[in-house]
C-alpha cells in the first residue's frame, strides 16, 4: 500500500486503460491506490485512518459508482473528500445533478492527460477555498404532503402487520429449501433522481448463474449444438460489455451479487420471450416460483414505503441503467412525482394490449403533472380490478 502519510487518491472501478493514463499524471507525493469496492474503501478509511486526498471513480452519472456512491460516501463521513467521475457522456440535466450532489468534476472519455492532471491538482490545492465559495443550491425535490405520508405509513404498516404471519412462514420455507439470504436489494432511482435500496424476497438459488452450463440440455431452444459456458466467467449484456468489464446493474444480498438484467431476463424466459427457456426452471426455488406468481416477492417494498423511499401510489422507481437514459427535458418530469408501488400506467394500460415505452413514459409525466391525494385514491380503486387482468405488466 502507498505511504498513508503522503496522502492517496482512491480509485474505484477504474479500468486498466484509464489507470495507465492516471499513472502518467504528476500528482506530487500523492499516490494512486486501487480499491476493489467502496466497502473496502470505507473500512480502510476508518480502520487505518487513511489520508484520502481525492476519490476517482469510473462510472456514468447514474451508475453504481456515480452520484449514488457520493451520497453513500457522505453518509459514511467521507463527504468532504473531492470526488471525480470518469464518464462516457454528460448532458445538461446530468451536469446539474453532479453540481447539486457535490461532484468536484466530471472528465469525459477519451481522457486528456494534461487536462486531467491540471484540473485535479488545481482542485486538490484549492478545495477548501472552492467549497467556501461554492454556489451550489440545495436540491429542490418533491415533498410528500402530510396527508399522503400518513396514508402511506398507515396502509403499509397495516399491510405488513396483517401479512406478517404469511411472510414468516415463507421465510422459514425459504431457509429450509435453500441456503442464502432471504432479502436482496437493487439500486433504484425515485423522486428527484434520488437513489435508494429497493428490497425484494429472493426467488432463485444463489448460484443460479453458474448452473447455466449444467442446464443447457434442458433448453427448449437447444438445436443439439454443443455450447460451452464457463461457470466462472461473468456474462455481460452488450450494454455492460460496451461500458467495461463489470455489471452496471448489480443486485446485492449479504455479500452475494447478481446481474439485475439477467434476473429480469429470467422472468421473461418463463413467458417464452428469449432463446434460453427452461420448462420448470430448476434455478428457481419452489418457494420462489410461488412468491413470483403471487407477487409476494414484492412485499418488502412496503418497508420502502414506511422508510419514505416510495409511496403507495406514484411512478415506478427505475433501475439505474434505465433512469440514466431519461435525464432529458422530455422525460425528466416523471421524476418530479413520488415513486410508488402502483401508478397511472399500471391501471390505464393493463389488460388493454401492448404498451410502448413512449406511452408508459408519457403516462408517468401525466401523473407527475396531475397527482394529488384524491387522485391517488382513485388510482388505488382502479388498481384492484386491474390486478385480475391477465396481462403481465
Amino acid at each position: 500500500m502507498a505511504d498513508i502519510n503522503a496522502g492517496i487518491i482512491a480509485l474505484l472501478n477504474v479500468s486498466d486503460k484509464l489507470y495507465d493514463i492516471l499513472g502518467k499524471c504528476n500528482f506530487g507525493n500523492t499516490k494512486l491506490v486501487t480499491f476493489e469496492s467502496s466497502l473496502e474503501l470505507y473500512k480502510d478509511y476508518h480502520k487505518l485512518n487513511l489520508n484520502v486526498s481525492a476519490i476517482i471513480a469510473e462510472s456514468e452519472v447514474m451508475g453504481p459508482y456515480g452520484v449514488s456512491l457520493l451520497d453513500t460516501l457522505k453518509k459514511n463521513g467521507m463527504g468532504n473528500i473531492p470526488f471525480f467521475l470518469l464518464s462516457d457522456k454528460l448532458n445538461e440535466n446530468q451536469t446539474q445533478m453532479c453540481l447539486q450532489a457535490g461532484v468536484a468534476d466530471v472528465f469525459l472519455k477519451p481522457l486528456n492527460q494534461s487536462q486531467l492532471e491540471n484540473k485535479i491538482n488545481f482542485i486538490l490545492k484549492n478545495w477548501t477555498e472552492l467549497q467556501k465559495h461554492s454556489n451550489r443550491k440545495p436540491v429542490v425535490v418533491y415533498k410528500t404532503p402530510l396527508i399522503k405520508r400518513i396514508f402511506d405509513v398507515f396502509f403499509a404498516g397495516m399491510a405488513l402487520l396483517c401479512l406478517s404471519p404469511l411472510l414468516i412462514i415463507i421465510m422459514i420455507a425459504m431457509k429450509i429449501e435453500s441456503k442464502g439470504p432471504i432479502f436482496y436489494y437493487s439500486l433504484r432511482v425515485g423522486t428527484g433522481y434520488r437513489i435508494f435500496k429497493f428490497y425484494k424476497l429472493r426467488s432463485m438459488f444463489v448460484n443460479a448463474d453458474k448452473r447455466l452450463k449444467e442446464l443447457q440440455h434442458l433448453n427448449q431452444y437447444n438445436s443439439g449444438e454443443k455450447v460451452e459456458i464457463d461457470p466462472n466467467k461473468i456474462i455481460l449484456c452488450d450494454e455492460c460489455a460496451a461500458a467495461g468489464s463489470k455489471c452496471r446493474s448489480p443486485l446485492y444480498a449479504d455479500g452475494n451479487t447478481w446481474c439485475e438484467k439477467q434476473y429480469l431476463g429470467n422472468k421473461k424466459l418463463q413467458a417464452g420471450s428469449a432463446f434460453f427457456k427452461l420448462k420448470n426452471d430448476p434455478r428457481i426455488t419452489k418457494v420462489g416460483n410461488f412468491i413470483r406468481n403471487t407477487s409476494i416477492d414484492e412485499l418488502p417494498q412496503l418497508w420502502n414505503v414506511i422508510k419514505g423511499d416510495m409511496s403507495i401510489v406514484g411512478n415506478r422507481p427505475l433501475p439505474l441503467y434505465e433512469a440514466e437514459k431519461l435525464t432529458t427535458d422530455k422525460y425528466a418530469p416523471r421524476f418530479l412525482a413520488p415513486a410508488g408501488l402502483t401508478g397511472l400506467w399500471q391501471v390505464e394500460k393493463r389488460g388493454k394490449g401492448k404498451m410502448s415505452e413512449e406511452e408508459r413514459l408519457m403516462l408517468d409525466n401525466t401523473y407527475a403533472q396531475n397527482h394529488n391525494f384524491w387522485y391517488d385514491i382513485k388510482l388505488i380503486l382502479k388498481t384492484i380490478p386491474a390486478l385480475f387482468q391477465k396481462e403481465n405488466v
